[in-house]
């Protein structure tokens, strides 16, 4: 009797990880094509057309300062640190010393899907996500080269391109992008002196990854990039640089049993310089001068096995940051006289694990996650350049244990409808950023706080699906959550005077300490849907933000207030056309009225923006691209500072340019 030869398994090799989508999580899913639509071509934009996802600043990586973008969802802000996790290929991206994100390390060219969850309480997010995650995934290419190059308003530029070689089970790829621009003039015309001047920008990144198979059933991926990134801010004096290499392995088994691990290294460095204006805005004085290194490392390992009909997740994760300040202030005649030395480390170490189980149209979920936290080795020395030692404190080592965890139900009525609902629990370790680097913002000054505490949220969600017809798809989600300890920028002072931890404040400003006030309660709705018939296309994004201050003590005056840069109503909606040889896309957004303080005084007006492109297909492989970025030149303002001097975001860009390997 023959018996049957044993069938050889295939492993189909993508560079993806273990993670998979997550009906009872309210996703939204940015696909290639939709990438490829973006008048900007930003990181930044991109994420934009998901509303209720914002930045701390409404101007983008061309013009805002770096350490003005880390990332929230739901009005969870309250400071510019990201309250939502971002990862690329499984790496978090956030600085490891600040949490702001460098978005001109992250090139929309080089991605295969984007998916951004609201809400906390995700394993997959750990520490750090009590907003939201961001999943990010590398595309696979082609054997070619796709590229693009563009021409834009005030000597912009912008080339993008990817490049790869399939092979045997894998690939190698390489992409890399340069953005250049002689910027403009972020104070508006009405508020400007002979100090205000063009805010020029460039930066570019380079990543390779190459992917293999292992074996019967192990995919191995490799990646390893490098950016760099400066920009001003229209003035002497406001030179800002980033620079960065980060390099991960991960290992992906395919077989019967899931299983990854991931181990990355993170090396960055954010140089900063702040400057201060005089009354008239004729002339600008260097007012401080930072170097910020910093190193992150992490190592997470985790199991899916399927048990019966049963999902299941378990895994561990260690996360490492570490960094330091070292900055020159107090200048006298353009020189400085005292320097500061500020910095420590953060360490977080967790187990989780979760299962997921859906039969007769219901769905259950659950996901539980403990960790130690450490913050250790804080320091802060300061000193006078003749040498006396002014501050030399060592602050004590901290640590403790943080639950959090998610549970969920669906239940699916007909082909039709479905029904959701969510409970959660997620926290925040403080950014070695908040505890210990002060800054300025024109005129207005922050100290930092190393006694901050850890930030934790409660939150809870219900929601509708709803897929009336084919291709239109409509999603409707109701929240409340609470972050408790939330961590702001406090006012405590105004200037003319001398401040602890930051020094003088001249005349209009504010002094401010990042403190952790009472709780922000935030409860909403958000609304999702997509559209599509034949060539037609249209989506629709908006979120409904109702956030609150609860705060007593030294911050009793914030009690009842919203939250700094957190917009009660945002949203954005899309319509496109693609046939043959012809596609054009316009996008709308709306960021409705924020304020720019903790006190709520300086209120910044909504702002209604359109963005346009058009694509033509010329040859086989080679395409037209015309794109437009704030059509009607909206005044979009991003700050004002205490003296009332106002700034605005990206003006009208007008781009032109060829996309070569890709229709």
């Amino acid at each position: 009797m023959l018996e049957a030869a044993p069938v050889e398994q295939v492993i189909i090799v993508t560079g993806l990880g273990l993670e998979a989508d997550d009906p009872l999580a309210p996703s939204v899913t940015i696909d290639r094509a939709a990438i490829e639509r973006s008048a900007s071509g930003r990181m930044e934009d991109v994420l934009r057309d998901v509303a209720g996802l914002a930045s701390f600043r409404r101007s983008d990586s061309r013009s805002a300062h770096p350490t003005s973008q880390g990332l929230t969802l739901r009005g969870l802000g309250g400071n510019a640190a990201s309250r939502v996790t971002l990862m690329l290929d499984g790496v978090p991206q956030a600085d490891p010393f600040g949490g702001w994100i460098a978005f001109g390390a992250l090139d929309p060219h080089a991605i295969h899907r984007i998916r951004v969850t609201r809400g906390g309480g995700s394993a997959a997010g750990g520490p750090g996500a009590v907003a939201g995650t961001i999943l990010i995934d590398s595309r696979a290419p082609d054997d070619n080269i796709d590229a693009t190059l563009l021409g834009g308003s005030r000597q912009s530029l912008d080339a993008r391109a990817l490049a790869g070689l399939r092979w045997g089970d894998g690939f190698v790829s390489l992409s890399g992008n340069f953005a250049r621009g002689d910027g403009f003039v972020p104070v508006v015309a009405a508020d400007r002196g002979t100090a205000d001047r063009r805010a020029p920008y460039a930066h570019g990144a380079v990543r390779a990854r190459l992917v293999h198979a292992i074996g019967g059933a192990i995919e191995a991926q490799a990646n390893i990039s490098t950016y760099r990134d400066r920009r001003e801010r229209g003035t002497d004096f406001t030179d800002n640089r980033q620079h960065g290499t980060d390099a991960s392995v991960r290992l992906v088994g395919k077989g019967t049993t899931r299983w990854s691990a991931l181990a990355y290294v993170q090396d960055r460095r954010f140089d900063s310089q702040f400057a201060g204006v005089n009354v008239g805005r004729s002339a600008a004085s260097l007012t401080l001068d930072q170097r910020v290194p910093a190193r992150g490392y992490g190592v997470r390992v985790e199991v899916a096995p399927k048990l019966g009909g049963v999902e299941t997740r378990i895994g561990a994760e260690w996360r490492r940051v570490s960094g330091e300040t070292d900055e020159d202030f107090r200048f006298i005649a353009g020189a400085p006289t005292r320097q500061r030395e500020a910095g420590g480390r953060n360490v977080t170490a967790g187990l989780f694990a979760g299962a997921g189980w859906s039969a007769g149209g219901w769905s259950l979920a659950a996901e539980a996650r403990a960790d130690r936290w450490i913050m250790a080795g804080g320091r802060l020395l300061e000193r006078d350049l003749t040498g006396a030692i002014l501050t030399d404190s060592r602050f004590a080592d901290r640590s403790g244990w943080e639950e959090s965890g998610r549970v969920a139900a669906g239940r699916r009525l007909g082909e039709t409808l479905a029904l959701r609902a969510a409970a959660y629990r997620g926290w925040r370790l403080p950014t070695l950023n908040e505890l210990y680097r002060p800054f300025r913002a024109g005129a207005d000054a922050t100290a930092a706080n190393a006694a901050l505490d850890p930030e934790r949220l409660d939150g809870a969600e219900a929601g509708i699906d709803w897929t009336p017809i084919k291709g239109a798809k409509l999603s409707a989600t109701a929240f409340a959550n609470r972050l408790k300890n939330a961590i702001a920028n406090v006012s405590l002072g105004a200037g003319p005077g001398n401040f602890a931890g930051i020094g003088f404040v001249g005349s209009g400003g504010t002094y401010r300490q990042r403190r952790n006030v009472g709780a922000i309660d935030s409860r909403g709705l958000e609304i999702d849907g997509t559209w599509s018939s034949g060539p037609w296309r249209a989506g629709l994004s908006y979120a409904l933000t109702n956030a609150r201050i609860e705060a007593d003590g030294t911050a009793a005056a914030l009690d009842g207030k919203r939250p700094a840069q957190v917009a009660r109503h945002s949203g954005s909606a899309s319509l496109g056309w693609d046939h043959d040889r012809l596609a054009f896309d316009a996008t709308a957004r709306l960021t409705g009225r924020q304020f720019e303080d903790d006190n709520n005084d300086r209120a910044l007006p909504s702002a209604l923006t359109f963005d346009g492109t058009v694509r033509i297909a010329v040859a086989r492989n080679l395409a037209l691209h015309a794109r437009v970025e704030n059509l009607f030149d909206e005044k979009v303002i991003t700050a004002i500072g205490g003296n009332g001097t106002r700034e605005r975001a990206l003006p009208r860009t007008v781009w032109v340019g060829l996309r070569i390997g890709s229709r």
